[in-house]
């Protein structure tokens, strides 16, 4: 029997995704791109059609209200949700797959709109009631989180006998032309890099001021690179399943002109996500802002440039000390060429085609609610080289690092 899939989202990320289910339709059956915009979902199955050949049906939905999609997915009765809505969406949509007993898949982990906060807490919590409905819950199945999970669990899996240190390290070398622009969500990116920066340290988190943290990282393909500390979602379960871990860091590049926009943009109070009262209307200053950036779907036609994305892990393997790489290049050009979408979009939407190509072909499955590296990593890293997505590993000395300054 032909498998149904649907996919809630149909921004840049949405877009990759449904391409790459297209191409990979043996195991995808029949695709349902669904958003609150359908005309966007159009767009998209338009360009499929096009392009590949493959037809994919569209729809509208709700992803805040949990009875319309409970509602949809009982007619639709799809055997996986793909959601890379917002972030804000992940409850609303797992409590649907619950109440229909669907398995789920997202590539980011739940924020609360009102709180500039990452965590786990809530989705892991529904672990029982995944169990008890007999599906799987996939969290974070993007590049980072996402990859950088995977490869991790690789290095453990087959490069050492104990991580002490992990370093992620996320390059976009990209150039769209624009003075200021975000390569996903406005609200999302701009919430997350003017956010306090935490890093894991000998079973304690240590909180930094923004940006406070800088290192000029040698990128493989890229060159060197600004690189800021912050926080990221994949260490808060990464710290649970890596052993001997002694520190973990996530690091960032940004350019000198996003950093200034940033800031000047701050020190007025435009990242603000408290209401604030204009000409008797209330507006949330973020959201405003992100009315009057360039859409993210909009870049992948005038971006340039690389993005490299991986980790850095020293540990011990047979009581030697070892030092290990992991990174993939993707190419803005070539990625839109593909799929119509940059990098950025691409790097998140191919892993979480193959989160779900894993699950649907029972390679990765598991009740309950569940985090990548909690699977064998060997499946995904050859999805990987098959998917658009070729990694590489290099071994260091042991005490090299990738630090220029």
């Amino acid at each position: 029997m032909s498998k149904q899939t649907l996919i809630i989202g149909a921004g840049g990320v949405g877009n990759v995704v449904a391409f790459k289910c297209a191409m990979n339709q043996a195991t995808f059956g029949k695709i349902t791109l669904a958003s609150r915009t359908v005309s966007k979902c159009n767009t998209i199955a338009k360009n499929i059609k096009e392009r590949l050949g493959v037809e994919i049906d569209t729809a509208t939905i709700d992803a805040d209200n949990v009875d319309e999609m409970v509602r949809y997915f009982t007619r639709l009765k799809p055997d996986i949700v793909i959601n890379v809505a917002l972030p804000y969406q992940d409850l609303t949509i797992m409590d649907a797959c619950v109440a229909c007993g669907v398995d789920y898949l997202d590539t980011a982990n739940y924020e609360h709109p009102d709180t500039a906060k990452f965590e786990y807490k809530e989705q892991w919590a529904r672990d029982q009631a995944f169990r008890e409905a007999h599906i799987m819950g996939l969290l974070g199945s993007g590049f980072d989180p996402g990859v950088t999970n995977i490869f991790c669990a690789y290095a453990q899996k087959h490069y050492f006998d104990e991580i002490h240190t992990i370093d992620i390290l996320d390059c976009n070398a990209g150039d769209h032309g624009y003075p200021f622009a975000t390569n996903f969500n406005p609200e999302i990116n701009l919430r997350e890099v003017s956010a306090k920066g935490r890093y894991w340290e000998n079973g304690e988190w240590i909180e930094t001021e923004p940006m406070a943290i800088k290192q000029v990282w040698d990128y493989p393909e890229v060159g060197a690179k600004d690189s800021y500390l912050l926080y990221h979602e994949e260490m808060e379960s990464l710290v649970k399943h890596i052993k001997g871990l002694k520190r973990i860091r996530f690091f960032m590049t940004f350019g000198e002109s996003y950093l200034t926009h940033m800031k000047c943009l701050e020190n007025v109070g435009m990242l603000g996500i408290e209401e604030v009262e204009h000409k008797g209307m209330k507006i949330v200053p973020m959201e405003f802002l992100s009315t009057l950036l360039p859409d993210p779907a909009s870049l992948g036609e005038r971006t340039k440039g690389k993005t490299n994305i991986g980790i850095f892990a020293k540990g011990v393997k047979d009581g030697k000390p070892r030092t290990i790489y992991i990174y993939q290049v993707s190419d803005h050009e070539q990625c839109y060429a593909e799929v119509m979408s940059q990098a950025v979009s691409y790097t998140t939407g191919v892993p979480a085609m193959i989160g779900a190509k894993l699950m649907l072909e029972k390679q990765w499955y598991q009740e309950g609610v569940h985090n990548m590296e909690e699977f064998d990593p060997d499946p995904f890293m050859d999805e990987l080289m098959k998917q658009g997505l070729p990694w590489k590993v290099m071994e260091l000395d042991a005490n090299e690092d990738r630090v220029v300054s």
